[in-house]
């Protein structure tokens, strides 16, 4: 029987893994939350990787406040870069492949088609800089790794835009929205599948894949379809990104091209308003 190690194992993606891997007898996950498991402290890695014979290491764990990133800039380093190299290390010695999470905002986002893998990186807030330094040492570290970028994530479960416009569309009777920032916003459960399906397969082809679901709309657009969807009457106002100022600065355009992970694992990537139908529905059964 494979064991997969999953950190951040309280977080909206590994809850979601949880929930799709239900059903796969011959694996056993380890879910573990940042009390179980603090991935910034290399002793308490190694330790827990010795006492343990993993298959896989899914790493969930990450800091994720963008703009909080901004004055929390040592905080975001350690978890998303630092933890990510005791995570490549532990695995290198324990013979253990690494699927590693990362995002969109490792690029600037001055591109205007969707940006491939081997694309220029250029984080223009700390967060997306956090999380390319994890990228690197993660390189630089081990062989037997897969890096999945993905963007605009959401689900069921913690803190997220899909949540929070369901929470404003129940307090306010109005609510701006920036228009001129694009994207694809990504059901959580689908990107848990795809993780779930190298695994499956045993795929070697080891490197770095980026996996949204397909389509892309702007932040006023995924409002607009969360409302329409669940039935919401609120009068929404399309905005600039110039009218609504974050500490981090966000990309204009981050689109991520999914033709190697489609080709590489035969998948089948659902369009992200499809998807959006089945969270809300699942959201509305709980």
């Amino acid at each position: 029987m494979k064991k997969v190690l999953v950190t951040g194992g309280n977080g909206q993606l590994a809850r979601c893994l949880n929930d799709v891997a239900n059903p796969l007898t011959k694996y056993e996950f380890i879910f573990a939350g940042s009390t179980d498991l603090d991935i910034t402290n290399t002793n308490q890695v190694n330790i827990f990787f010795d006492q343990n014979s993993f298959n896989y290491c899914i790493n969930c764990a990450a800091y994720t406040a963008v703009d909080k990133a901004e004055e929390e800039s040592e905080r975001a380093f350690k978890i998303n870069a630092t933890g990510a190299e005791n995570l490549a290390k532990a695995c290198l010695v324990n013979e253990v492949t690494l699927i590693h999470i990362s995002t969109d905002f490792v690029f600037d986002g001055e591109q205007v088609c969707s940006y491939e893998e081997r694309d220029t990186t250029n984080p223009i807030n700390v967060y997306g800089a956090s999380k390319l330094k994890g990228e690197q040492l993660i390189q630089e570290n081990l062989s037997q790794y897969f890096i999945l970028r993905t963007s605009w994530l959401y689900s069921e479960y913690g803190s997220n835009f899909l949540k929070t416009m369901l929470r404003l569309g129940n307090e306010r009777d109005q609510l701006n929205v920036v228009s001129d920032q694009i994207g694809s916003p990504t059901y959580a459960k689908d990107l848990a599948r795809a993780i779930l399906k190298i695994i499956e397969i045993d795929s070697k082809d080891y490197g770095i894949y980026h996996y949204a679901n397909s389509g892309n709309t702007s932040w006023y657009g995924f409002a607009k379809a969360i409302f329409e969807e669940s039935s919401v009457q609120i009068a929404l106002n399309e905005i600039k990104s110039e009218e609504y100022l974050t500490p981090a600065k966000r990309p204009y355009y981050s689109v991520l091209s999914k033709k190697k992970i489609i080709e590489k694992l035969d998948l089948n990537i659902p369009y992200w308003k499809d998807s959006l139908k089945v969270a809300i529905k699942t959201l509305n059964k709980d």
